[in-house]
Order: C-alpha cells, then sequence, then structure tokens
C-alpha cells in the first residue's frame, strides 16, 4: 500500500466551502482521476483519506494537509496534476509526496495567518500590535458547546506585525496579489501561533486586539492561513511538514544508487 501526502489550498470564493464540502468535491476528483484508492472496512466502506487540522469556513488557506492511501503504485507528480484538473478552481492541489516518515498530524504544530484589516490605518494596528505583544495574558471569551469559554489568547502567540497593505514581509505566500483599489485604509497582521488546547484562532487574537487596545476593524477581517507546520525555536519560523517525507526519498535513492554501484563490476 501507498501512501501520498497533498497540500491544497483554499481561496478566493471557494473559501466559504466547508470541510464537509470539500471532502465530498475531493472523492468525486478521486473517482474522476480514477485514483486506485484503499478502503477501509465494514459495511459501508470510504476511501482512507486522514484530513489534518482543517482551516474553519470562510478562512482562506494555502497549507491544508491530507494524506490517502493506494491500492497501486503512482508517481506523486502525475497524480497531483490529475487530482488538480479534477477540482475546482480555487481548491488546488499545489504538492505531493510520497509518505516515507510517520507522523505528519504531529509535525502541524502551528500557523502562519495573514488577517487584511480593511478601513485600519497602519498606525493604529501597529499600536494595538504592540500593546498585545507586551502584555502577558490577554484573556478572551468564546461560545463553546458547554457555554461561555475564558482563556488566554496570549500565550500561543509566538509573533504578531503589522504592515501596509501590498508591502512584502519575511513571511512568503504562495498566493496571488489580492490587493483591491481602495481609497481606504488597510492594515495587514502577520500572525505566527502555536497549536494548542483550547485552539487560539486568529478571531481570538482579534478579539484580544480589541480588549486591550479598542481595535476594532469596520468589516470582518479577510483572514488567509500561508503555513502550517513544525515551529522551529531558533529562528521563529513554520517549516515544511513534508520536507521529511522528501529529504527521506533524497537519503533513499542516494542509498540505492550506491548500492547499484558497488555491486556493478569492475
Amino acid at each position: 500500500m501507498q501512501r501520498i501526502r497533498l497540500r491544497y489550498t483554499k481561496r478566493g470564493r471557494l473559501r466559504f466551502t466547508s470541510h464537509r464540502d470539500f471532502q465530498r468535491a475531493f472523492e468525486r476528483a478521486l473517482r474522476r482521476a480514477e485514483v486506485p484508492m484503499a478502503y477501509s472496512a465494514g459495511f459501508t466502506p470510504h476511501p482512507k483519506v486522514s484530513y489534518a487540522n482543517a482551516a474553519a469556513t470562510g478562512t482562506g488557506s494555502e497549507a491544508e494537509y491530507l494524506e490517502i492511501a493506494l491500492t497501486e503504485a503512482r508517481d506523486p507528480d502525475k497524480l497531483r496534476e490529475l487530482l488538480d484538473e479534477s477540482l475546482p478552481t480555487g481548491l488546488d492541489i499545489v504538492d505531493a509526496v510520497e509518505a516515507r516518515t510517520s507522523g505528519l498530524a504531529d509535525r502541524l504544530t502551528a500557523s502562519v495567518w495573514e488577517l487584511r484589516l480593511e478601513g485600519v490605518a497602519l498606525e493604529d494596528a501597529r499600536r494595538a500590535v504592540d500593546i498585545f505583544n507586551a502584555a502577558e495574558i490577554v484573556e478572551v471569551q468564546r461560545l463553546a458547546k458547554n457555554g461561555m469559554r475564558t482563556f488566554d489568547a496570549r500565550g500561543p502567540v509566538e509573533g504578531l506585525e503589522a504592515c501596509e497593505a501590498g508591502v512584502e514581509t519575511r513571511v512568503e505566500t504562495h498566493s496571488p496579489q489580492t490587493d483591491r483599489p481602495s481609497d481606504q485604509p488597510c492594515a495587514i497582521l502577520r500572525l505566527v501561533v502555536r497549536h494548542v488546547t483550547p485552539a487560539v484562532r486568529p478571531d481570538d487574537v482579534l478579539s484580544g486586539l480589541r480588549a486591550v487596545a479598542d481595535l476594532a476593524p469596520p468589516v470582518p477581517a479577510g483572514v488567509t492561513r500561508l503555513a502550517q507546520g513544525l515551529f522551529d525555536e531558533e529562528t521563529g519560523t513554520v517549516t515544511d511538514p513534508l520536507a521529511p517525507d522528501r529529504e527521506a526519498a533524497v537519503a533513499l535513492s542516494m542509498a540505492t544508487s550506491t548500492a547499484a554501484a558497488s555491486q556493478a563490476p569492475a
């Protein structure tokens, strides 16, 4: 059985698709592309697809991950192309690797988010970010299944900065330029947050900015996940979770080549 790990996006209007909607669209794409899927046992078998930490409905993303199990080996790049052609534009399969290591979900420990604040001046955003970053604890409330819950939105935040729309920062994005012509100010927040329990989401950080600095955008923020993976303590960045699989594939290829060379006649 071969396992393939895929990175996909939710762009444009398709950011409003729910996770269940994406599951249905992806399973249809698997059938269209004639992917030799492995199925679960039981009375109602399902294709073996494992989803990891999906973004919320209404949130855009450049870095969603899943893993599929196949009964026959396929080239990851060709499989990616077939699946991408079978999905609507906006739900794009942008990367594929053969799984050669364990624990993909365990490597998704942090996310990089972009929060677009239409109608907010850059100086106001920077002032609010400075206040938030200086605080030890920022308590916010969220309605949970068991009622209203209070928790700290500051602790898991490893980085929060404000920049002007259209200005490049150290965080790279794979999405096309989305700035729209407007005479209104627009600030961009770049957020790096660890995945903890309870999860601290971008809207929780916005609630925290409102609580400590009275920052209240006049329209809902546009939220996009730019990356997710392991948080690197030394650099303060989020690393590619598929990199270990690529490195393992290179190591295997080199070992195979070395073994073949050693067995070749002198």
